[in-house]
């Protein structure tokens, strides 16, 4: 009897939530330099904010500048609330705006916009307070969840680039079908990548209004 197991399964027939994941495995390579760039980059940045602590107190002075720190006092009370801003600040300022579109406009745009961010949320990150440090606790595993959203965006992106600027590389005609196909890969990566932004935003949400203050009770 002849085994059918390497018959490879036509892309038609791979149900929808399993194509992001596929993709990522055909270019798992390339994801997992992604991976260490950007945790690299916030790592630095850390390290960058604890020894220049002028650098974090800029920061947030700018937060509060630009109405962020304000907004989060207003609605932290309310966890539902809460969790539907920093949703919105994820995808739309985040996703859209640092991300997706600069790639959509010039190609590897949003990598570099993207690493930027990066250096500049491990700077963020530092805390300045005995209670900023336990907050980190609960906060590791939302760094963790969002960034991996984000990466996942980038990963998009980087094959936007790749489909746009090199199509004969991936079986494109022109340019312009490179772009289309650029395209339909960061929609399939958006799929799961708004999962774990929606995910990460109700843990962060949850945590800093619940967690936070218990754990600062018992370990300080």
């Amino acid at each position: 009897m002849t085994s059918t197991s390497t018959i490879p399964v036509p892309t038609a027939r791979v149900p929808l939530w399993r194509r992001p994941f596929r993709l990522i495995r055909e270019n798992a390579r390339v994801y997992l330099l992604l991976n260490l760039a950007t945790y690299g980059l916030v790592l630095i940045g850390f390290v960058i904010g604890l020894i220049f602590p002028e650098l974090n107190e800029a920061r947030i002075a700018a937060l509060e500048e630009n109405g962020d720190a304000d907004l989060v006092a207003r609605v932290f009370m309310n966890p539902v609330l809460f969790g539907l801003v920093i949703l919105g600040v994820n995808v739309v300022r985040l996703s859209l705006f640092t991300i997706v579109l600069p790639s959509l406009i010039v190609p590897f745009a949003g990598l570099a916009f993207f690493g930027y961010w990066a250096l500049q949320t491990g700077i963020t990150l530092v805390p300045t307070t005995p209670v900023g440090w336990v907050a980190q606790i609960p906060h590791a595993l939302t760094v963790i969840i969002e960034l991996q959203a984000y990466l996942m965006l980038v990963l998009g992106a980087y094959l936007l680039g790749k489909h746009w600027l090199f199509p004969r590389t991936v079986g494109a005609k022109n340019r312009r079908q490179g772009y289309v196909r650029g395209l339909q890969r960061i929609g399939l990566l958006a799929l799961p990548a708004l999962v774990l932004l929606v995910i990460g935003a109700a843990w962060e949400a949850y945590s800093l209004r619940y967690l936070v203050g218990p754990l600062s009770e018992l370990l300080l």
